[in-house]
């Protein structure tokens, strides 16, 4: 009997040491599961919050550009929209980045039907993540008509106008002009008839003179 007490002993120390191995495994494993539950929380990415137009929104006529909130300021370099119509791509240009909002601006002619929009985004933490949504229009946006600058008259003067091109008749060589011919023939005219009076005048005077010189000293001899 004493024996068989002896070896029956180490029975509660066995047991003892299962329950210190089970509270020791418990306790990881609770330890385990918050780190598990903490770590999403950490590692979570920004997320789309809203978009202009909505997801599935039915409009009268597509907008000018689609806009995306994300909830973090998202990274520039990556950004990436692209909207898809029912005749092609009408995305233009790049999307660009401002604050929390990402703004892509579509084409000016812009037909009724469903349009596809595909967005990539790089987090604010880095990591890139994507997303579509689709949108319906109503009626057709047309392209505004091409507008010409109107031109502006050009006036041309006429060549008889313009001195520089204007001809003067030629004159004929060896004539003089029959106006200035006509004065200067007047003016010889006058200059000769007034030339031959005077000598006139003068030679009666003369004679005259002579006259009386001659009678004053006939005179004088007879005296």
């Amino acid at each position: 009997m004493l024996a068989t007490r002896r070896r029956s002993s180490p029975a509660p120390t066995a047991h003892r040491t299962a329950r210190s191995a089970a509270a020791v495994a418990l306790g990881l494993s609770t330890a385990a599961g918050g780190v598990l539950a903490t770590a999403p929380a950490a590692s979570a990415h920004d997320r789309l919050v809203s978009t202009d137009p909505a997801a599935d929104a039915v409009l009268a006529q597509a907008p000018e550009q689609v806009v995306l909130t994300m909830s973090a300021a998202p990274v520039g370099l990556g950004t990436q929209v692209q909207v898809t119509g029912p005749t092609g791509v009408v995305s233009t240009g790049e999307a660009r980045v401002v604050d929390e909002t990402v703004t892509q601006a579509l084409a000016a002619e812009r037909p009724a039907g469903t349009y596809e929009v595909q967005w990539r985004v790089t987090s604010s933490d880095g990591h890139p993540i994507s997303g579509t949504f689709s949108f319906t229009a109503e009626a057709a946006v047309a392209a505004p008509a091409a507008t010409t600058a109107p031109t502006a008259d050009v006036v041309t003067s006429s060549p008889a106008s313009d001195p520089a091109t204007a001809e003067t008749s030629p004159t004929p060589d060896g004539d003089a002009d029959p106006i200035a011919g006509a004065a200067g023939d007047d003016a010889g005219q006058d200059g000769g008839v007034g030339t031959g009076v005077v000598a006139a005048v003068v030679a009666a005077v003369v004679a005259v003179l002579a006259g009386v010189g001659v009678i004053a000293a006939r005179r004088r001899r007879r005296g």
